[in-house]
């Protein structure tokens, strides 16, 4: 399949876009869900892309970052899925999208790379932003912010690209870069892996109240009661997080409600004689 220019620059902008969107927009826009249609539409096959788009979200429900640990990129892989499923004419059968969904596991795997060494380079950035916030310089904070936002996007507008061009070649030299330069990836593993439980401690050191405490240790055994369940193994996380749903909506239910009555009889002064 023939790529033109157009279709080049619209990727390296979908990529640049979802890539910032996955940690400073938030609008969930780089779910596979909404990428991979869009790239199927841009490469001419808007069906393909929500086959693979469908299929790689589904991979990805269970996957998140947590803290600074980061999953195979869903960004990347659901991209470069696309990418394989509709340039080289695979059929959007099971088959089809899930050979795609193999040969776009190195670039995923490199778009977590890709966020690793965006982290690392911008952690020497926050000694002078901790200067700026000081100094109340805004205008410097909001620079710090745009340029990582400038880096992240082009890793993985480039990369993209690069593998809109390159296709399933690029795929295998990606694979054996891996193993020829192990020590390379082995370096960001293990930062990754520390970093994973940096990020627990900040999340514990936030939970570390008496009030939530009880809502940890019921979610654990709910855990452990779901996923020794045959039934419903395969949805624990999907089931906790529909449970903690229901106790954040009747949490912030019943606060508003407090809230509003402690409004509604603020102007109110009692006397002696009603006991207040």
């Amino acid at each position: 399949m023939e790529i033109s220019i157009i279709q080049a620059i619209l990727v390296f902008v979908v990529a640049f876009i979802m890539g910032i969107d996955q940690f400073s927009f938030l609008e969930s826009l780089y779910q596979p869900i909404v990428t991979c249609p869009i790239i199927g539409a841009i490469l001419g096959n808007f069906e393909l892309g929500v086959v693979v788009g469908g299929a790689y979200q589904l991979m990805q429900i269970g996957s998140m970052p947590i803290g600074g640990a980061q999953p195979p990129n869903a960004i990347m892989g659901g991209i470069m899925a696309t990418i394989f499923a509709v340039t080289l004419g695979m059929e959007p059968t099971e088959e089809g999208v899930g050979a795609a969904l193999g040969l776009a596991v190195p670039f995923a795997v490199f778009g977590q790379y890709a966020v690793t060494l965006t982290f690392t380079f911008m952690s020497g950035m926050m000694a002078k932003a901790d200067k700026y916030a000081e100094e109340g310089n805004v205008k410097g904070i909001r620079n710090i912010n745009f340029l990582e936002m400038a880096v992240l996007g082009c890793l993985f507008g480039i990369l993209s690209v690069a593998g809109l061009y390159g296709g399933e070649a690029l795929g295998n030299v990606l694979r054996e870069f891996s193993k020829d330069f192990s020590w390379v990836m082995a370096g960001l593993d293990a930062a990754g892996g520390a970093m994973k439980f940096v990020g627990f401690a900040i999340l514990m050191k936030v939970m570390m109240s008496n009030e939530m405490w009880g809502f940890l240790l019921a979610g654990f055994v709910m855990a452990l009661l779901c996923s020794a369940n045959a039934t419903t193994a395969g949805a624990t996380l999907l089931l906790c997080a529909f449970v903690g749903v229901a106790i954040a909506i009747y949490d912030f239910t019943t606060q508003s409600k407090i809230k509003q009555n402690a409004g509604a009889g603020a102007g109110y002064v009692g006397g002696d004689q009603d006991g207040i």
